[in-house]
């Protein structure tokens, strides 16, 4: 068997062998005892009975091995011109003071803290510092709205906010402190303390009795020790979007969340402990939480926190300037990011300017990387590019290329196998395995492997049925796809995605393959639209690359034909309008639903999480020119 097989066999077989040797390679205060039992839920914890802290694993151990003296975060600003490095020591210090600063506001364990941050390195250090004392963080992506902010801290009832006096974008400056404010002021949950960070370009007006300056609070703290915690205890609260519109509190636990993470720094990313290793995201998404912050650094090497964009800071170069800068092993960030590349520079003419010989590999997550981007990355840098799945809820990868193991063949369109600890199954409405090439529910087969959400917080009735009741016995991803004849996933989409066209259940992310495949295309979205006779129908939206120019009825036809080809008839695939940009979160995702609702004419709500609020109108704009 290849290595690969070998270890998957291995994790399958014998899960909690396989999971117990994992766990020996992270120090533990006290070594678990047990390897997994189901908790008073029935739900299966892993290392119930061990101690350890993640603040201790990712900063202290490093030090008490004689790292100390190692670089473990690289600071790159280009929105403010900054630049900075910490050894593992330098971080240690930080982040022991601010965890004594916290201590001092009453924050103890088990006690909630948000964090409502920029790309700043204090943004990490609050993370670990709250790891350090057994506190509760949860980060809410600096600049969201205050409603939604405020929706945050009720649910988490935090006794201290974390935040800035401001996050800087690409020529704004955004003051966080009356965002805070209005959030605090709406929620029925009240915390005791807000510490603000005061940044240059724009200073918050502090008041003094509820307000704290986190440089002055910081100075004056005395430095504190880890704290040990259960291996069941949790780490922190990450908030993802929910179907009924409040948000859904993901739990991780500190223990099978830290040997996951070190698992996977050597098996997907195969990462050397002295490189450097760069997720191009921001630290309120959960890649942010596992491989800006907690991964890399358990892992012991250094992890670059870039305050900037892949585009426009200064130019489409940004991502190679940094790799070159600081030698980068490995990059990872959205296929967005890369589309927004190829648009700005569709030759990847800027990459001659940059040497990427450190550069091992590209990872990709956080949407389907469409093979038309696939193609253009791998040939314009000539290094593998991986496409790996996960969710927030599971943390990690799901499904990846083992670069730690084995590099298999890549197939566009494929996150390639599940990952050893995963048993993904694809399944039909009634729960029965699907034939190969047949899409189906994706679902993960229980036990979860360590550093699975375990529940939502404080609401473990919405884990169930969100998750667990569809399929006795099995994990529901609520992502569509297949598994083909040689093992490969291929994830589709959300099961939302998948639209019925007169009966006929079509995939919208594989019209948008054939779609993004045309050479004028940067990018593309295909929703299905309500239709009296059919049920729904294709609509395609384009964004063409810089520098493109088209004919719109020309390009129309030329992609309804090459989806007719493809697909056939049965798609009825007859409109693609050419627009600006299309809507996204601020992590990448195109916002599919929202699209699909002003092309019925619904009432829409503009999503918190939007990146640009006008994109929406021009859509409405475009849609109702055609």
């Amino acid at each position: 068997m290849s290595a690969y097989q070998t270890e998957y066999q291995w994790a399958l077989n014998e899960p909690e062998q396989f999971w117990k040797a994992q766990s020996e390679k992270i120090d533990w205060f006290t070594a678990p005892k047990t390897t997994l039992q189901p908790d008073e839920n029935g739900i299966e914890r892993w290392f119930p009975d061990g101690e350890l802290n993640t603040c201790w694993l990712a900063l202290d151990y490093h030090c008490a091995n004689g790292r100390g003296d190692k670089t473990a975060l690289i600071y790159d600003s280009p929105v403010t011109k900054t630049k900075q490095q910490y050894t593992y020591k330098e971080l240690k210090q930080r982040v022991a003071q601010i965890a004594g600063m916290l201590v001092e506001q009453g924050v103890g364990m088990g006690d909630r803290v948000v964090i409502y941050m920029p790309m700043i390195p204090e943004a990490a250090m609050a993370m670990l510092a709250c790891a350090r004392i057994g506190a509760i963080h949860s980060v809410v992506f600096g600049g969201f709205a205050p409603n939604e902010l405020a929706v945050r801290i009720e649910d988490a009832e935090p006794k201290v906010i974390m935040t800035a006096s401001c996050g800087i974008e690409i020529n704004k400056v955004i003051p966080y402190k009356p965002l805070v404010d209005k959030a605090v002021m709406d929620s029925r949950w009240k915390p005791e303390q807000v510490v603000v960070l005061q940044r240059p370009e724009c200073k918050a007006d502090l008041n003094q009795s509820k307000d704290l300056d986190w440089h002055s609070a910081v100075q004056q703290a005395q430095p504190h020790d880890c704290v040990p915690v259960r291996s069941t205890h949790p780490l922190y609260i990450l908030y993802t979007s929910g179907t009924t519109g409040k948000p859904k509190g993901v739990v991780r636990d500190n223990g099978g969340h830290a040997v996951a993470m070190k698992y996977s720094m050597g098996t997907i990313y195969n990462m050397p402990q002295d490189g450097v290793f760069w997720a191009a995201s921001d630290v309120g998404w959960v890649v942010g939480h596992s491989y800006i912050v907690y991964a890399p650094l358990i892992h012991g090497c250094a992890t670059v926190l870039f305050e900037g964009k892949p585009v426009r800071t200064p130019d489409p170069g940004a991502f190679w300037r940094v790799c070159e800068e600081y030698k980068v092993d490995v990059l990872f960030s959205a296929p967005t990011a890369f589309r927004a590349i190829k648009k700005e520079d569709p030759e990847g003419e800027l990459l001659s300017d940059y040497n990427l010989s450190t550069l091992k590999t590209i990872f990709m997550a956080g949407e389907r990387l469409d093979p038309p981007t696939l193609e253009w990355v791998e040939s314009k840098t000539d290094k593998p590019v991986v496409d790996h799945w996960w969710q927030t809820e599971t943390g990690w990868a799901i499904a990846s290329n083992p670069t730690g193991l084995e590099l298999m063949p890549i197939k566009a369109g494929s996150a390639t196998k599940p990952v050893p600890g995963y048993q993904v199954e694809i399944l039909d409405e009634l729960g029965e395995a699907a034939q190969p090439n047949r899409q189906g529910f994706v679902a993960i087969k229980r036990p979860l492997p360590p550093g699975c959400l375990p529940t939502v917080w404080r609401n473990h009735d919405r884990f169930e049925s969100g998750y667990l009741t569809q399929f006795p016995g099995y994990y529901v991803s609520g992502d569509g796809g297949y598994l083909d004849e040689d093992g490969y996933l291929f994830i589709m989409g959300r099961i939302d995605d998948v639209i019925n066209v007169a009966g006929h259940r079509l995939s919208t992310g594989e019209m948008e393959e054939i779609v993004g495949g045309h050479p004028a295309i940067a990018e593309c979205a295909v929703v299905g639209v309500h239709d009296d006779l059919k049920g729904q129908l294709p609509l395609g939206l384009v964004v063409l690359k810089d520098g493109v120019k088209v004919d719109d009825i020309e390009l129309e036809g030329e992609l309804v034909g090459k989806v007719r080809e493809q697909i056939g008839a049965v798609a009825c695939f007859k409109h693609a309008l050419v627009v600006e940009r299309l809507p996204k979160t601020r992590s990448g995702k195109i916002l599919r639903k929202t699209i699909r609702q002003i092309a019925d004419g619904e009432q829409y709500t503009v999503p918190s999480t939007i990146d640009d609020p006008t994109s929406l109108g021009e859509i409405e704009r475009v849609l109702n020119e055609s």
